[in-house]
């Protein structure tokens, strides 16, 4: 699919394609007994931002210290969401965030793979995708 907002990048550097997701795979996802979490940056554009997103929007807990670490730390210990085989994490409105801080992005996506990576053959797991277009739901 060549029409840009049928693009999908996979937080793992699958290079995978995702546009708008449709409430149909969401639905599967959650059937399956996975968790949805929805991340929307639209209109974040600095670090401070995007942490007070991911804090609300990923009900982040109270030790959830806004910085980098703090970050990669709730996503690889996952204790404090649903009980749940696995979590899809599903980002939107990203761009803005990726062209008005690229080095603060390009941190944002190491997190996102190194958590993906690290639930990788566990018991449980977590994907990351991110959408390019609105998320339907």
């Amino acid at each position: 699919m060549a029409d840009e907002d049928a693009e999908r990048d996979h937080a793992d550097g699958g290079g995978e394609a995702l546009g708008p997701v449709p409430a149909s795979v969401l639905d599967a996802v959650r059937g399956s007994g996975w968790a949805t979490l929805a991340l929307d940056l639209t209109g974040v554009l600095d670090k401070d931002a995007f942490m007070d997103r991911c804090a609300g929007a990923l009900e982040l807990p109270d030790w959830f210290g806004r910085n980098w670490d703090a970050l990669a730390d709730c996503l690889t210990d996952l204790s404090w969401t649903t009980d749940a085989p696995g979590r899809l994490l599903v980002v939107s409105g990203w761009r803005e965030y990726a062209e008005a801080a690229p080095g603060d992005w390009a941190v944002a996506q190491e997190v996102f793979a190194d958590a993906v990576t690290y639930w990788r053959g566990r018991e449980r797991g977590l994907e990351v995708v991110l959408v390019v277009g609105p998320l339907s739901d």
